[in-house]
């Protein structure tokens, strides 16, 4: 990596941090066999505690690709197919009526068209989840957050286990039919929760077994690890305003293992799991998963008509794939088509240039504001793409 060290990395990062922007944040980057990481800024606002690189942080939204892999390890055992119908094990979610529109009432509806997928459940498709081309609210959303089941923001604290997420929501339409929207979020704790009846174990459990203690991913669960508290600080919303301190919500057992928001993870950890991804779902001579089913996750799975319907990026230049998302076309940041990962709205990202086998990780402890990437991960990304 000539043209990347700790240095030139951390000069391109320093303007974005501090008390008023982002508190504290730790960052890594590979490029083939050589590594730089590094850490700038403080725990606390005050700055008297300082981040190592071997910081916990909250990583939100990228737990989706983890619980997409891990589903992917089950195809991989023959224990699901991913054309089967999710009904098999989820019969909570059989014979579903769907919206005439976004915002009809719940009573107008139509009989899906198919029974949902897995692969609907992978690729964002299921019928369910957030729009990101319309934020207002509609009957279903009203309805969604009475029962506790509205996508959101992660809190683990109030998560509904399995069985009582899906009987609070098994009597609700879908939004759009299966496989014909992409719609964000719900499918991914959706597909959490498959894992957990087809293994018959909590979600945290069987990502343990089959992926975090393969690759020593020790600092990667669904709440902070006893060994781990002193390097785990608290997350901050805007200003001087806490979303989570260090002794709030994911320092307890959660009720439940959110599959779409979870984990805590250091950038020493996820890069091994981004390098499992990249070597095609194998760690040494130990292949955890089938190389065809990685190779699709990274690759986009959205049909142009579902994309054109909205997508991950407002401008159309991220698809999906498995857990991920997937560009379609380069980006401005010089990463090229095909690049994948996907971001944190706690203050998080990951992506992995298949081309020049560059993957960047940037970590930090103040949440997002939009779905849009704030500058200090922007200007992260196209020094690691441009490099």
């Amino acid at each position: 990596m000539s043209t990347l060290s700790t240095a030139n990395v951390n000069d391109v990062l320093a303007p974005h941090v501090g008390a008023d922007a982002i508190p504290g944040l730790t960052w890594l980057a590979r490029d083939g066999d050589q590594v730089v990481s590094g850490a700038l800024g403080h725990r606390d606002l005050g700055g008297t505690q300082p981040l190592t690189t071997d910081e916990i942080f909250r990583i939100s939204s990228m737990t989706k690709p983890v619980t997409a892999l891990t589903a992917l390890i089950l195809v991989t055992d023959g224990a699901l197919q991913l054309t089967e119908p999710v009904d098999t094990y989820l019969p909570e979610l059989a014979e579903r009526r769907v919206l005439r529109h976004p915002h009809a009432e719940l009573d107008d509806t139509v009989p899906a068209d198919r029974p949902i997928t897995v692969t609907d459940l992978l690729t964002n498709t299921s019928g369910w989840g957030m729009d990101f081309t319309d934020f207002s609210p509609t009957p279903l959303s009203q309805a969604w957050a009475e029962r506790g089941t509205a996508p959101g923001p992660p809190a683990p604290a109030g998560a509904l286990p399995t069985d009582a997420w899906l009987a609070a929501a098994s009597d609700l339409p879908l939004q759009a039919q299966p496989g014909q929207r992409w719609l964000y979020n719900t499918s991914s704790l959706l597909t959490g929760m498959l894992i957990e009846r087809v293994a018959g174990a909590r979600l945290g459990e069987v990502m343990a077994e089959r992926i975090f203690e393969p690759l020593g991913m020790h600092d990667t669960a669904f709440r902070v690890p006893a060994h781990g508290v002193d390097r785990f600080g608290a997350c901050f919303a805007v200003g001087e305003d806490v979303y989570d301190s260090a002794d709030g919500q994911w320092a307890q057992h959660p009720p439940a293992d959110g599959g779409d928001a979870g984990l805590v993870s250091t950038v020493s950890d996820y890069v091994r799991f981004a390098d499992l991804v990249h070597g095609g779902g194998a760690v040494g001579d130990r292949r955890l998963v089938r190389e065809d089913l990685v190779q699709a996750m990274t690759t986009n799975q959205l049909a142009v008509d579902v994309l054109a319907r909205g997508g991950p990026a407002p401008d159309g230049g991220s698809g999906w794939g498995y857990g991920c998302g997937v560009l379609v076309r380069p980006a401005p940041s010089g990463l090229s088509a095909g690049s994948y990962g996907w971001d944190g709205g706690l203050g998080s990202r990951w992506f992995t240039d298949p081309v020049t086998g560059r993957t960047g990780i940037l970590l930090t402890n103040r949440m997002w504001t939009s779905p849009q990437p704030p500058e200090a991960f922007r200007a992260f990304e196209a020094l690691i793409g441009s490099a």
